[in-house]
């Protein structure tokens, strides 16, 4: 069983552990977003094994007394080809402040990760967090998938293509209750750069795109994009949010000016969420879907 590595019933400085990481290593801009500590209560669950393999390993962050609390799952971004879930405390911290159990995992990446490895692994982390959700005080019927850029590519092939979760024995359409996705790519052939034609296995395979599984019966989406993003354009948003719509399915899109690619992520820490309203929204919409989910599983 893996170990609890810290815990806080309030906001604390991490300088120590910040000094540490900077003395071992090239310091991402990213890490200095973990200095500010959100106003909550939680607690810090690290490096639980959902596999085997260095990377099939997810942080846990639970609201102090959580009690049947909606479970959202984060999928961090980096071109499918870097990131550390470490990076993303900020994250975990400011949505467990808000009473929401979050789990950020990490997952494979290239290389030499291809798809579908990063997507059936990642159907692996849903899968240990849904079991475990009563264990942090979450409800495992209230579970909600989320991701940025490439992290939100793969929570919506979670969402969209039933075939993956099917897999570890799970059922997209009713053990979900909602997919945020933030900045992503669904909607991105033909693909240009070499290395992501090397990643998905050519330039242009249908099925590796979110928007090719829409049909309007998936858990309701809140699609979010930067009003400018040069790395991932917000037509991916614009065009699944319209198939959704025609097949009769829920979308929400919000956009918002004043942040880019990467500030959109960063406006979830204290300091940058002056920035954009991306908490607010986001943690609207979980207990908005999650308590639709807690009442059509109560007419069951």
């Amino acid at each position: 069983m893996a170990r609890v590595a810290s815990t806080r019933s309030k906001p604390s400085g991490r300088r120590n552990g910040i000094r540490e990481q900077w003395a071992q290593r090239a310091f991402s801009p990213v890490e200095l977003l973990n200095l500010w500590e959100p106003t909550g209560a939680w607690e810090e669950y690290h490096g639980l094994a959902y596999g085997e393999g260095p990377r099939l390993r997810l942080d846990v962050y639970r609201p102090r007394h959580a009690a049947k609390a909606p479970v959202l799952v984060f999928f961090y971004g980096g071109s499918w080809q870097r990131g550390s879930r470490d990076l993303y405390r900020f994250v975990g911290a400011s949505l467990a402040a808000q009473g929401i159990v979050t789990v950020v995992p990490d997952y494979p990446i290239f290389p030499p990760a291809r798809f579908p490895m990063f997507i059936e692994d990642a159907a692996r982390a849903v899968r240990f967090a849904r079991e475990r959700a009563a264990q942090w005080g979450g409800d495992p019927a209230r579970l909600v998938l989320m991701g940025h850029s490439a992290g939100a590519y793969i929570a919506a092939m979670l969402s969209f293509d039933p075939q993956w979760l099917r897999q570890v024995g799970l059922n997209s359409q009713t053990d979900l209750a909602g997919f945020i996705g933030l900045a992503g790519p669904y909607d991105f052939l033909p693909i240009q750069s070499r290395t992501l034609r090397t990643i998905f296995g050519g330039a242009n395979r249908a099925e590796t795109q979110p928007i090719s599984f829409v049909t309007g019966k998936e858990a309701p989406s809140l699609l979010i994009t930067a009003w400018r993003d040069p790395l991932v354009s917000p037509e991916n948003s614009h065009r699944m949010a319209e198939k959704i719509h025609a097949h009769g399915g829920v979308a929400e899109e919000r956009t918002y000016r004043g942040v880019g690619h990467l500030t959109l992520i960063g406006a979830f820490a204290p300091g940058l969420r002056a920035l954009a309203p991306v908490l607010r929204d986001t943690t609207q919409f979980v207990w908005r879907v999650t308590r639709r989910q807690a009442h059509l599983d109560s007419n069951l």
